[in-house]
């Protein structure tokens, strides 16, 4: 009976594609947020909204900065304290992903924006 049953929906719904694991690595306010696009793109943004991560390994201020995107616009970095980790997956072509976890209307742009980065398997 179940697999007549299992069988039945694979025909319905065809077969089901599995989704890529993402494992939450870090979860960080956004290093330099008032010196880039953030407040001028901040409207539009959005809990969720995908982020790109784009490793600088020529940065000549760190040499493990790890750069983020909001649909292709400089938003900040990873603080430094915090990015060694990522970095080194990065350069090992480790396939990673991020998103804004939060965004908070405050004075100080350090607590504006929390993103959450993924090492994606």
């Amino acid at each position: 009976m179940r697999s007549a049953l299992l069988s039945l929906l694979l025909l319905l719904c065809g077969p089901v594609a599995a989704e890529s694991i993402k494992i939450l690595v870090q979860s960080s306010p956004l290093a330099g947020f008032q010196y880039y696009a953030g407040a001028e793109l901040w409207q539009d943004m959005r809990e969720g909204d995908k982020l790109v991560l784009v490793r600088e390994t020529d940065n000549a201020q760190d040499a493990n900065a790890v750069r983020v995107e909001w649909r292709g616009r400089k938003l900040g970095y990873l603080p430094r304290a915090e990015n060694r980790g990522v970095a080194a997956e990065m350069d090992r072509g480790t396939a990673v992903a991020a998103r804004i976890a939060r965004l908070t209307p405050h004075r100080n742009p350090w607590r504006r924006l929390l993103i959450e980065v993924f090492v994606v398997l």
